[in-house]
Formats: C-alpha cells, structure tokens, sequence
C-alpha cells in the first residue's frame, strides 16, 4: 500500500511527541514493506524556531519526506492560521496528494494546511489523529490566558491574552464540513475522545500511541542508589515545569533530570543555577534518552492542562520507568491507573508524598518497574499498534467494498 503523512513538524524540525509519533509510524509501515510519503511544513518550524538544524535523510528507502517551503517564508504558517486553509502551499499539497495513495493521514495539521487541507485527500481511506485538542481548543491544550488550564471557554478573550490571533474560520462550519472527507479519527486515549465525542466529532476511535525509543533492559534499583527522577517534555508553564522545580530546590537529597526545550527553559535554567540536585539537560537524541529513562526512579508527568496522551510516559514504561502523573493531566492519567505503573496525584503535598515514597521504597519502586514495563509489552509496543493500524485501514476499505491489500 501507499501511504502518506501530513503533519506540521517532522524530525528533526519539530519539538514534542506528536512528529515522533509519526516519525516511528512512517517507519514501522515501512519496515512492512509498504510505501510512506511524508508531508511537512519547514516554514512553520522556522516561524517558531530560528535555530540551525540540519535535515536527517531518512535511512528507510520506503520513506521519502517533502518539507514544504513558501517564498514567502514565514507567512504562509501565518495565513493557514488565520484562514484555515492551506494558503500559500494549496498548489504543493495538491500537487502530492493527487497522487494514488491507499491512505492518507493527517496528523497535525494547524500550520500545514488548516481544516481544509482535509478536502485535499483523494485516497480510498482518509485518517486523521487528534494528537492535540486543536479542533476544540484555539490554544491545542486548553490553557487559559498563558496561566491556567480552561475552567470554562471565553476562546476569544484567551486569544487575545495569549497571543494568538482569533481564527475567524473558528465561527464558519469549515471544520465539520472538512471532518466530512475523513473515514475515521484515531484518539491516543479514552479522554479525548469522549471530549470529542461530546462535541459532536466523530467517528473516533481509540489506538494509543507507541515510540521507536530502543528500551535498555531495565536493572532492579539498589537501596544505595540515590533517586532519580526525570522531567521529559516542553518546559513551558502548562506542562507543570515551575510547581515541580519548586518541589525539588527544598528537597536536595533527591536529584532531578529535566530533559527538553521550550519557552521557560533559559530563564528557569539561571533561576534555579544554585540547586545542585537539579540539570536542565535541553534537548538530547533517543539514544541518550533511553538510557536515562532505564536509570531513573521515576518519571513525573506534571502537567496542569489536560493531555491527550503521554508519550514520555508510555516511552518510560518501555525501560521499565513508572511514572508518577498529574490528575490534571487528562489522557495522561489513563496510562497509570488502567496498568498501575505509577501512581496519580492531585496536588504538591500528594506529591512530595509520592516522590518520598517512590525514592525510598526500593520494593515499591521496582514492583513499578515491572508493572510499566510488562503494561508496554501487552498493550504499547510497535507491532500491537501497526497490527491494530493495517487492521483498521483493511476494516475500512471493506466498508467501501474494497479488497484487503497486501504490502507492494
């Protein structure tokens, strides 16, 4: 089969979990002998990044990416954030989705093309994954005015207040019309989709995400080791980073890793300069992230807005890491307390009980361990995923009347 993926961001032009999500899903079909065409948007990394990054070619022959570039640079992000449409790019993404693919699947597709670039499949079998709540939500991850999360929608207010200029196209019916082209939405947890569900979206279903992360076998912590705990995300404010940071600069005897980049990490990194129990370690390959997931005592997942997922989580189960998760963290939740590879709290002294508690329990901590890990072998690992995937896919070609089809 043909496939193509339509997101955003792409590796290495990207910043969270949902371009490695598609990252490791182009490449896991791949490896099945299947073909995966990759649709991203470069200008839109580059209106919210300016650093040098190299393009990585992809070592799989069975993938060949097209990062889209505008004349225009940085405007053309900007208008299919106003517009809803693809905008400046409409020609290109025409040009690559006219082709005869069996699948196409959007991904994140809030810089790329808007709701519209929806109508631009032309495949048996249209996808489309809600890797964030940007069909609700103007932010994607209902923070309210840059400083909480959205106790009740006031959309135009927080727009103004956070920076984001209102989308008209938020009014119109261009997005339920759009949806109409796409055969099925793919929700990374039971969370989200009941909220899209609430708000009339559908048809979703519901497939957890998974991640390529090598896992190192996972080693039994000892009663001398010192704990550990490790931070892997954005380092904004609605992902918790500030609560957590202050939990661990009055609690020197336990070490925090904080992995990731984002809008806080250079001032939060000087701030917290004197704590010698805190590194701020910025971003670091898989290679080098699955070695500390394998050596820490716990993850901490703190975020104050709901998620749909939690990558890092699921990625931590992989090395036998349990995580210690939020309650306000939505779909993040659901990885905890359906697999007891963690545990949830619901404020700072929760909190620190749980850290004192996981930290000091060697017995509890590796009982974790093997819970999170055999939870990622029965229901997060890459083959379950890409078998539930093609199963899917064939579920809905014999829906049209269409034949199973095997890899080219």
């Amino acid at each position: 089969m043909r496939f193509c993926m339509v997101t955003t961001f792409y590796p290495p032009f990207s910043f969270g979990g949902d371009a490695t999500y598609v990252r490791a899903l182009s490449r896991s079909i791949a490896a099945r002998g299947h073909m995966v065409d990759v649709v991203h948007c470069l200008d839109a990394f580059r209106l919210l990044d300016q650093r040098p990054v190299e393009a990585e070619p992809e070592a799989n022959s069975g993938i060949r990416v097209h990062r889209l570039r505008s004349a225009f640079g940085r405007l053309s992000p900007l208008i299919t954030q106003q517009t809803g449409h693809p905008g400046l790019k409409s020609r290109a993404l025409q040009r690559i989705l006219s082709h005869d693919f069996d699948v196409v699947h959007f991904h994140n597709i809030s810089l790329v093309g808007g709701p519209a670039v929806l109508r631009y499949s032309r495949a048996l079998v249209t996808l489309y994954t809600l890797h964030e709540h940007w069909l609700l939500c103007p932010t994607h991850i209902f923070w309210k005015n840059k400083r909480q999360a959205c106790d009740n929608p006031t959309c135009l207010r927080c727009s103004l207040r956070s920076g984001i200029p209102p989308q008209l196209w938020r009014y119109t019916r261009l997005r339920d019309n759009a949806l109409a082209q796409v055969d099925c939405l793919l929700s990374p947890s039971e969370y989200t989709a009941c909220l899209h569900r609430k708000a009339g979206i559908g048809p979703v279903r519901v497939l957890p995400l998974f991640s390529m992360l090598d896992s190192p076998a996972p080693a039994p912590l000892r009663h001398s080791e010192r704990p550990r705990f490790l931070f892997v995300g954005r380092v904004t404010a609605a992902k918790g980073i500030e609560p957590l940071l202050t939990r661990f600069a009055t609690a020197p005897e336990d070490d925090l890793l904080v992995i990731g980049d984002g809008d806080l990490l250079e001032r939060l990194r000087y701030a917290y300069r004197r704590s010698q129990n805190i590194r701020f370690l910025g971003r670091i390959d898989q290679d080098e992230l699955g070695r500390h997931y394998a050596q820490a005592t716990a993850l901490i997942f703190p975020s104050l807005s709901p998620e749909t997922f939690g990558l890092s989580i699921v990625e931590g189960f992989a090395c036998g890491t349990p995580a210690i998760v939020s309650a306000k963290a939505g779909g993040a939740v659901e990885l905890v307390t359906s697999t007891g590879g963690g545990v949830v709290y619901r404020d700072q002294a929760e909190l620190d009980t749980a850290v004192r508690k996981i930290g000091g329990d060697v017995a509890l901590r590796n009982d974790l361990s093997s819970r999170a890990r055999a939870a990622h072998e029965a229901r997060f690992g890459r083959d379950r995923h890409i078998d539930a995937y093609l199963e899917l896919v064939d579920t809905l070609r014999a829906g049209k009347g269409l034949p199973s089809l095997e890899p080219a």
